[in-house]
């Protein structure tokens, strides 16, 4: 018999279920509760202060913190100029268009000029090129190297008044007015509307290894850079430099780089005691090995320079081994040191003077002479055309010869890399008849393009809409002859010009660079010319 007061299994199961989803009813409620008051927190940390015991940052009011080469940087900055050329690319020893794999040389220039032929432009056969230069004259004079404006075909030059940017620069032509390319040095002029501030001069004598140094330039185009550094040696020559007779460099590691050429090296009083001209570089940029011209070297070139227009040095005509050891010296009868003569150059001073090869100068112009340094020093000094008494050693016997000095440019000019005689005519621009500026080329110029041909007149620019561009006449073309009749200079042009009417026809021979090569291909371009007012010539 069943007991009915006796709860059953299944009743009891029921209550236990309800209780456990009671239990996890009010665990979740509990939850959601906490979760509220949490969020509610949150929410309110949000809105509120998250830090209330921080302090906020002020930035401060900007008062300077000058120090010396702030201060420096202050003062030089109206004095250095940024320099940007535009050159006809010079052929290398292949026959290419171009400048030299600057990434396989020790010795590096650095004209901050881009690798690989110049992109499309209007001019395609210019290339841009930039540098630094530093003013030392009010009236517009600016030192800078040689290399930076070698073979220049336009020279524009970046002046900044009281800092980088704005209405602050100044762009201007610059007009070379003398180089020397045995010292890396030129002189260029700019015509300012007002005097121009200018980079005090200094003693390079006076410079110390361990000495500060501060090179200012425009390192890859980057305008107003200042470096520093410290001078680590002197008289310091440059291996690979196949003009270093006059080269001896201040050694700084000063971070100097491609564009810094020209620019100023200056003390820690703010005066300029070298010409930024080399580095030695593995990589192509600063690795602590850059050189400067001595501000005193940059000085007696910018004195003749502006005086004579050029550098003139005395020469005699001979050459000799830097290397001489003192025994070799004894071995010719010079026992107190001189200089033994390898090649006496025919038709040289002292060729006509009777000199020898393997005779020892010992004596110039009573001076001592004791190792190449002081023959080139004495020698270089003279006046060309002065005739001075030297003293060789011969077969053990002293000689006296009498010598007339010659110009060093004259004698060694294309080892030097001066331009060779008959190739020093002035380029001469002018705006003819047909809408184009011409000039003449020199022989330069010829050698420079790769010109075969004899005569010709290099077209610089064709205005636009002209009787020259309707034909199809271009920028960088060379006439030959107009109408046939050939031209080499500038009045032929305007000879041929005052013959020619409205309506006549006229046909132009010239020679036009194939793209991409080297040769030259020859081009007829004809048109009747049209009528004067039409403005167009």
């Amino acid at each position: 018999m069943v007991d009915k007061h006796k709860p059953s299994l299944l009743s009891e199961f029921a209550k236990r279920k309800l209780l456990s989803f009671t239990l996890v009813l009010f665990t979740l409620a509990i939850g959601i509760v906490l979760g509220t008051l949490i969020s509610g927190d949150a929410g309110a940390a949000r809105k509120g202060k998250a830090a209330p015991d921080a302090k906020l940052l002020t930035v401060p009011d900007p008062v300077p913190i000058e120090n010396e080469f702030s201060r420096i940087a202050k003062a030089i900055r109206p004095s250095v100029v940024h320099i940007k050329v535009e050159t006809l690319p010079q052929k290398t020893e292949a026959g290419q268009q171009g400048e030299r794999n600057l990434g396989d040389e020790m010795f590096r220039r650095f004209f901050g000029l881009p690798e690989g032929r110049p992109g499309p432009g209007p001019s395609p056969f210019r290339r841009p090129g930039e540098g630094s230069g530093v003013i030392v004259d009010p009236n517009g004079y600016i030192i800078t190297n040689h290399h930076v404006i070698q073979q220049a075909d336009r020279i524009r030059v970046r002046l900044f008044k009281n800092g980088a940017g704005g209405d602050d620069e100044e762009l201007m032509e610059g007009q070379l007015i003398g180089a020397d390319p045995e010292t890396d040095l030129a002189v260029i002029k700019i015509d300012a509307a007002h005097p121009l501030n200018t980079a005090p001069i200094g003693n390079s004598d006076a410079v110390g290894v361990g000495d500060w140094a501060i090179a200012v330039g425009s390192p890859f185009g980057y305008e107003e850079t200042v470096t520093v550094g410290i001078i680590s040696a002197k008289s310091r020559e440059v291996e690979g430099n196949v003009r270093r007779s006059f080269q001896r460099f201040l050694q700084t590691d000063a971070a100097i780089n491609p564009g810094n050429s020209g620019g100023p090296l200056l003390n820690i009083r703010g005066e300029v005691i070298g010409i930024n001209t080399a580095i030695v570089s593995r990589s192509g940029g600063s690795e602590g090995l850059g050189f400067s011209m001595p501000s005193n070297t940059a000085v007696k070139v910018y004195n003749q320079i502006i005086q004579h227009g050029k550098v003139t040095r005395g020469s005699i005509g001979v050459s000799f081994r830097a290397d001489q050891p003192a025994a070799l010296l004894r071995s010719y009868g010079a026992k107190d040191g001189g200089v033994l003569v390898t090649e006496v150059h025919g038709g040289g001073p002292a060729d006509k003077a009777g000199m020898k090869a393997e005779d020892v100068i010992v004596e110039i112009d009573g001076q001592q002479i004791r190792n190449g340094d002081k023959l080139i020093e004495t020698v270089a000094s003279k006046n060309v055309g002065d005739t001075v008494p030297i003293a060789v050693m011969r077969a053990g016997e002293r000689v006296m010869l009498d010598v007339e000095i010659a110009d060093r440019a004259v004698l060694f000019g294309e080892e030097l890399g001066y331009v060779a005689p008959g190739e020093s005519e002035e380029r001469e621009t002018a705006q003819v008849m047909f809408g184009i500026e011409v000039s003449n080329l020199t022989a330069a110029d010829r050698k420079q393009l790769g010109l075969k041909e004899e005569g010709g007149i290099l077209v610089t620019k064709v205005d636009p809409a002209s009787f020259a561009d309707d034909i199809g006449m271009l920028s960088n073309d060379i006439i030959l002859a107009i109408n046939r009749r050939a031209v080499s200079k500038i009045d032929d042009i305007r000879e041929i010009q005052n013959s020619l009417k409205p309506g006549d026809d006229v046909a132009f021979k010239v020679l036009r660079r194939i793209p991409g090569q080297e040769e030259w291909a020859t081009n007829y371009l004809a048109g009747v010319l049209p009528k004067e007012k039409d403005g167009r010539f």
